[in-house]
């Protein structure tokens, strides 16, 4: 059970799963609001190993009918309201997505995995079932510049409504590790980015916005640091996790890709000013001149509300345990997902045309 399947980070996981395995079944539970399209996973919809469901997460007799028409072996946990400009307007809806969503797939799964009791009267689960539930390094909290990065020690100090629901969901599912022995692992990745991102975050924002001869706008100086991750990286780390991983481990999973978000946006305004000047095929894609792809499109804004100064994840424990690593080096991955947005404008306007009717 994939749930925030049409989403980003779950809809490229779900197209990494079927592409692995050859005999998976996966039932992809999404609300599809905003951030999530059917579009994105168009294809994979059409196979016959995918089963979709519309729905809130939230929604228990939803849940417990899926667990009764499928034998659910995994939940994959995606589904998260995830935009912190959006908690700042309107924390409550994260709480209940986030956190009492979180319980409410926990509380059913438990109850039909669940086979009988040991001799101390703690549950005993069906041999194989895991939950896994998909967390960001924005629970750890805001790092100095010369501070160490975040590991699994590191405590919670979550500084967004955004982050310290993601934290209390991560606290509960610990929680339910601890008070009924439910079998789950926990990752925390950096900042995602590659293709299917929704248009309003930063790099397709960028993306588009240069593309129109727009503004692009930068929070403050622009000197807030971010690790990178490309996403196909991330999914890789999260089927290692639930193959390979034993229950009740908490895995960070970074790109060693830490950069300020004003060089961000000044790299992804050189490779497409480099891409349109030497394959003028693209050209017609732009809706302003060529010479007007440089700096002068920057603009800073006003900071962010408890804007996190620096996020930097370790991913040592991974790389030592599971043998993962990140594969793809920041510099191959953004010109890969730029060409993909390029390529892809079709789905970057149908994205754009569902989000405004939600």
């Amino acid at each position: 059970l994939v749930t925030g399947g049409a989403g980003f980070i779950g809809a490229n996981f779900v197209k990494y799963m079927l592409e692995k395995y050859e005999n998976i079944e996966i039932v992809i539970l999404d609300k599809l609001t905003y951030a999530g399209n059917l579009g994105t996973i168009r294809e994979e919809l059409k196979d016959n190993r995918v089963t979709f469901f519309k729905g809130d997460i939230c929604n228990r007799e939803l849940v417990e009918n899926i667990f009764m028409a499928h034998d659910i072996d995994a939940v994959v946990n995606f589904a998260a309201e995830s935009h912190v400009d959006r908690s700042i307007e309107n924390p409550g809806i994260f709480l209940e997505t986030n956190i009492l969503g979180t319980q409410n797939l926990m509380e059913v799964a438990k109850s039909f995995w669940t086979v009988g009791k040991d001799d101390n009267g703690y549950p005993i689960y069906k041999e194989g079932k895991k939950f896994h539930h998909v967390s960001t390094d924005e629970v750890y909290g805001s790092l100095g510049l010369n501070d160490p990065m975040f590991t699994e020690r590191t405590p919670l100090d979550p500084r967004s409504p955004y982050s310290a629901s993601k934290a209390s969901a991560d606290m509960m599912v610990v929680a339910y590790g601890e008070t009924y022995k439910f079998p789950f692992n926990i990752t925390r990745c950096s900042n995602n980015y590659g293709p299917y991102h929704f248009p309003e975050k930063l790099i397709p924002l960028i993306i588009k916005n240069i593309l129109a001869g727009k503004k692009l706008p930068v929070y403050g100086k622009g000197d807030n640091v971010r690790d990178w991750l490309f996403v196909m990286d991330h999914c890789k780390g999260i089927d290692m996790v639930l193959s390979k991983a034993p229950t009740h481990q908490i895995y960070n999973i970074g790109g060693f890709n830490e950069e300020q978000n004003i060089n961000i946006v000044k790299m992804t305004i050189d490779i497409i000013a480099r891409i349109m000047r030497d394959e003028p095929q693209y050209r017609s894609l732009l809706t302003t001149e060529l010479e007007n792809i440089n700096y002068d499109l920057i603009t800073h804004v006003q900071d962010r509300l408890g804007h996190d100064s620096r996020y930097a994840i370790d991913p040592t424990k991974i790389m030592n345990e599971l043998g993962w690593y990140p594969e793809t080096a920041f510099t191959e991955g953004i010109e890969k997902t730029i060409r993909w947005y390029l390529h892809n404008q079709a789905w970057v306007l149908e994205v754009e045309e569902s989000s405004t009717k939600i």
